[in-house]
């Protein structure tokens, strides 16, 4: 175990002597505004160009890369993209400094595809596309459950129950890992290059309802069964002003509200996806069902309030 920075080329070099495969998943992810955004360009991008350097330092073979849905959609247009594949056509929008950074990461990942390294043979590379990820330490669903408790238990449905977001077991993105990187050294010829959507049985279901899925059974409930407290437009506005008033804050402080014109446009746009090609190309299958994803999500969910006391008492 080495800790280190993926933004020091050098560094890199020294901790990837002698290894036969990198799993590239060191990224920022920040959809609220919170990390500036050269600092994103750094790690993101920077640093899928530092990776690559270091695969042919290193005379490495084989790298897989933690993309994201999200250098796809869903985009401001609010376009639905239903049980789509690699192949499936879409209006990508890249609006945000996450969704650009992402996108050039894994272009600088796809595009290394062939290239000769150290010692003479040639880098195989592959980018995984991972719907919305949940599972134990999952910081987006701790903040929302921490939300949710400061509220009474209560949380406050702002998108359309009928739109639907893939979403995927942590367990299994780390699994499809393990075979892709598989699949790089038995046929690289079939896998070097590709990009893969990364999901598995997790019910397609709007952010909310599936959010709710996991925190239900930790007693939070959900206040708008069927529709949003409040209309589309007025949500939009309130985005619309949560952004401005980062905007003037920003000199002073860092203000990172939930809510913005593109949360709101992933909780009001449907993204689900089919993995049949990871399937077909490296045999890929979930590890973990629904059942068992769940269950193990929840049971770290309620673990934390009282992880939160013990640290409190330390």
């Amino acid at each position: 175990m080495i800790q280190g920075d993926v933004t020091d080329r050098n560094q890199l070099i020294r901790a990837t002597a002698g290894v036969d495969v990198i799993m590239h998943v060191a990224s920022i992810v920040d959809v609220f505004g919170r990390i500036p955004e050269a600092t994103m360009q750094n790690v993101n991008v920077q640093g899928a160009h530092h990776v690559i350097e270091a695969c042919v330092a290193n005379g490495i073979r084989r790298c897989v890369y933690t993309s994201s849905m999200e250098v796809v959609g869903p985009n401001s247009r609010r376009e639905h993209f239903v049980r789509g594949n690699e192949e499936s056509s879409y209006n990508t929008l890249h609006e945000i400094p996450y969704t650009q950074t992402k996108a050039a990461a894994e272009k600088i990942i796809l595009e290394a595809n062939g290239i000769q390294v150290s010692g003479g043979g040639r880098l195989a590379s592959c980018a995984l596309r991972p719907t919305g990820i949940y599972g134990e330490g999952c910081a987006l669903l701790r903040g929302i459950y921490r939300k949710a408790l400061k509220l009474g238990g209560r949380l406050f449905r702002f998108g359309p129950r009928t739109v639907q977001s893939g979403r995927v077991y942590v367990g299994n993105v780390a699994w499809m890992h393990v075979l892709a990187a598989r699949g790089l050294k038995e046929k690289p010829g079939l896998v070097g290059g590709q990009v893969y959507y990364c999901s598995d049985g997790s019910p397609d279901k709007s952010h909310m309802d599936f959010n709710m899925e996991l925190l239900g059974p930790c007693g939070v409930r959900l206040i708008g069964q069927e529709r949003p407290v409040l209309p589309y437009i007025f949500i939009y506005i309130l985005a619309a002003m949560a952004e401005l008033l980062q905007l003037v804050l920003r000199p002073f402080c860092t203000f990172a509200p939930y809510l913005n014109r593109y949360t709101l446009a992933l909780a009001s746009t449907t993204f689900t996806v089919c993995t049949d090609k990871a399937t077909r190309h490296f045999s890929y299958r979930p590890l973990y069902s629904w059942e068992q994803s769940k269950e193990r999500t929840v049971q770290w969910l309620l673990s934390l309030p009282q992880a939160d006391q013990e640290g409190k008492r330390c």
